[in-house]
Formats: C-alpha cells, structure tokens, sequence
C-alpha cells in the first residue's frame, strides 16, 4: 500500500471522531467553534450596546462575519496576542467600518481582549446549561418512575463486592435519582457573571467617554444585555465563578458516573439484572450488547476531576491580569462542558430505556443459598437464644453451609437440633426468606422520592 499523504490544515477537521460522550448531543453545538464565536461576537455587540447609540452596522456586521471567520481567528489568535478575541476585534472593525466608518469607532470600546473571552464563555457555559439541566430533568424523571415501580422489587445489595443483605432495585435508582438532582440542584445554583473592567479592573478607559456617575453601571448593564448576572468586581484574577462552574460540572459528571458504574455491573452476563434499552454492538462478537451509554457516562467520569483540578490551580493567578493562569482554563472548561452535557444527554436516554429484570434479581438473591438472610436470622432468633448464642450459632451454620454448598436453612436445623426452644419451622422460613428483610428500604424510596428539583 502507497503511503498516504497527511491532511492539509484546511482538511482537518474536529468532528468528535474520538469524544462519542459529546459527539451528536445537545452540547456539541453549544460548545463548538461556531458556538464560541458566536458568543464572542454577542460580548462585542453588547458592549456597543451599553456605549453607543446606535448599533445596527455592529450587529450586522458580527452577523456576516459569523459563518466563514472561525478558522481564519484560530490561526492568528496565536501570534496577535495568544487569545481569539485580538483578531476578531480586528476583522469586526474592519467590517464595521466597510459599512460605517462612524461606527467601527464604537467597537470594543473600553475593554480588554479578557473581558469578552470570560463573558464569552459565560455565556457559552449558560446556553450549555440550560440544555444540560433539561437532560437531567429527564433522567431524574426517568429514575423516579423505576423507583416508584420497583420500590419493593428484591435484589441483593453487594458491598466490597460481596452479597450483604437484600434491597430493593426501587431504592438503588431513589438513589441514582438523588444523585442526579444533587448535580441539577448544584448546577443551576451556580452564578454566571459577566466581566467588564478594563485593562487592569479599574473600568479606567470608560472614564473619557462616559460621565464618572455612568461608568460603576456599565457592568451591570453589559450583563444584562446578555442575560448573565451581573459582577461585584472585575474579576481577570478572581476566578471563583470559574472554579465553581468547573466543580459543579465534575460533580455532575461524577454523580451521573455512579449510575454508570452500577449500570455497567448489574448488566454482566453473571449478573444480568439490568440492560440498556438499546446496546451496542461489536466489532468481532455478534451476539453482545454492550452497555454502551453507561461505557461513555463512565470513561467521562474518569476524565472529569482532572479537568477539574486545572481550573482549582488556576485560582492562583497573579497581579491583575494573569499569564497562563487564564489561558489554561480554557480547554479543561470546554471539555467539562462537553462531558458533563453528553454525560447528562446520555443518563437521560439510559435511564428512560433502562431494562429490568426481577427474576434474575431474585434468582441472584438465591445464589448463596439464604446466606444474604443470615443478619436477619441471627436477629430473629436472639429473643430465643440469647444475642450472643444466636449469632454463634448462625456464624457456625453459615460457615458449614459455605463450605457444603447447601442450604443455610439446612445448616440451621442441623446446628439447633440438640437446643431446648427451637424455634417453629415457619419462623425459620421466614427468616430465610430476602423478601422479608427489606428493612425500610421501601419507605427510604418514598421519601427520597418526595424531593423535587430545585425549582421545579
């Protein structure tokens, strides 16, 4: 085979080839280069809005500029000045000015190339919010009806990987469900500023177009413009509105990881208790259906608190303005977005597709033979034989049952042959029965399902 010449710039392109978690969900398009341009370009036409009287030629112009300029800013964003927004000044002038020369005077005017990068990606990591909490409104509400329908459905809860007792499949999704609110309550609670200071936070340049009284407004007006929350401060180094964002989209991909990683246990072949409404295939076994959602929410989970961890160091930031500090949060915000909203999109889907099987449940509950019953038979017979015979009693039968690959109640009989008080027969099958020990995990389920989302 000839050996095949490699891509030009011009031919490459970032489709999501190797990031399925994001690839064809809501938060590709939020978050894509156009996306982020578009931002940028709506920071610009803004900040006329709150300096200039008239700024029709502004957004016209940002609005031709749109479609064709991404890739032409990418590559001068390095040499201008390390950041997007120094060409983009330079192409929007020019653009206004072939239209107005008046008005291209009005362009980026008082502000610094940070200031519409930060409220850019506000407003990027804002339309990206709203698309990401719709999705985990769907997956809570997906989650509450298992919950309800299962809410006394057996199945062995495990713990270090062991059988431990018997649940219910209703309290293990309350819980997923609860997770996913946690996420949701979390991420709408989180502020969205925009940013507006100046070169060095000090709203100085405003100062020779507008009367002193006008300037301290101009943030809040320019917030308001683009509908994010108005700023205390400048905050070019104060970065908690990033660190915070950036925490609560790891938390969200975390929490949805969890639901994840019991997905992908309880859908072992060993196992088959769940299944995914619609698996994947393979590429050399046809008979498997892989739990493909749940393979993506957790490999997001994985990468997610390194990201994290890049925007938490960069609160560190020195002087007024930062060198590094700022530009690194850049691609780490971007990629949690993209996790946390193909996580969210991807939970919603499995969870309203997710497959139950309650025989297997309680067949698995069975494989040990009523071993997963033995806390509640040591329970049961204390008022009979002391607390502490009981459970010496049950640890010997439990052990002999183990090993001999029988019944525990066959053990049990054995071991409290020769006692005085034996208990009835059908005290000990019902004591050997899991579904009689579910303790409140169905009253649990209730009440977990009696939280609402915030807001909602």
């Amino acid at each position: 085979m000839g050996k095949r010449s490699s891509l030009t710039s011009d031919e490459a392109g970032d489709f999501g080839l190797t990031a399925p978690i994001w690839a064809g969900t809501p938060a590709e398009a939020a978050t894509g280069d156009l996306a982020f341009l578009r931002a940028l370009l709506d920071a610009e036409v803004a900040l006329a809005g709150i300096t200039s009287t008239d700024i029709s030629d502004i957004a016209a112009a940002a609005d031709e500029l749109l479609p064709h300029a991404v890739r032409d800013l990418a590559r001068r964003a390095a040499p201008a000045g390390g950041n997007p927004v120094i060409p983009l000044v330079k192409a929007l002038t020019e653009a206004v000015a072939a239209r107005n020369p008046a008005a291209a005077e009005s362009v980026h005017l008082g502000a610094t190339s940070q200031d519409i990068m930060d409220t850019a990606f506000m407003l990027v990591a804002s339309r990206t919010r709203t698309g990401l909490l719709a999705d985990l409104t769907r997956a809570a509400s997906a989650l509450e009806h298992l919950a309800a329908e299962h809410a006394h459905t057996p199945m062995a809860a495990r713990t270090l990987t062991q059988q431990a007792l018997p649940t219910t499949f209703g309290l293990k999704a309350a819980g997923w469900r609860d997770l996913v609110l946690d996420a949701h309550d979390r991420l709408a609670s989180v502020v969205l500023p925009a940013q507006l200071g100046g070169a060095a936070g000090t709203l100085a340049a405003f100062g020779a177009e507008l009367p002193p009284e006008s300037v301290l407004a101009l943030p809040d007006a320019f917030a308001a413009e683009l509908g994010l929350a108005p700023p205390r401060l400048p905050w070019h180094t104060l970065r908690t509105p990033v660190a915070e964002l950036g925490t609560a989209l790891a938390v969200t991909v975390g929490s949805l990881g969890k639901l994840a990683a019991d997905v992908l246990v309880l859908t072992r072949t060993e196992i088959g208790e769940l299944a995914e409404g619609s698996g994947g295939g393979s590429s050399a076994l046809p008979h498997k259906s892989n739990p493909v959602r749940a393979t993506l929410i957790a490999a997001a989970a994985r990468t997610a608190p390194a990201l994290a961890a890049v925007l938490l160091g960069s609160l560190a930031a020195e002087d007024e303005r930062p060198a590094g500090a700022w530009h690194a949060e850049w691609l780490p915000l971007r990629d949690l977005l993209r996790l946390a909203g193909g996580a969210a999109h991807h939970a919603a889907v499995l969870a309203e597709g997710l497959r139950v099987n309650p025989g297997r449940m309680r067949d698995n509950l069975a494989f040990t033979r009523g071993l997963v019953t033995a806390e509640h038979v040591a329970a049961g017979l204390a008022p009979i034989l002391g607390r502490r015979q009981a459970r010496d009693l049950v640890t010997t039968a439990s052990r002999k049952a183990a090993a001999a690959g029988i019944p525990l109640r066959v053990t049990l009989d054995e071991e409290l042959g020769p006692l005085t008080g034996h208990p009835s027969p059908e005290l000990l099958d019902e004591l050997c029965d899991p579904a009689a020990y579910l303790g409140s995990a169905p009253a649990l389920t209730l009440r977990a399902l009696a939280r609402r989302p915030a807001g909602g």
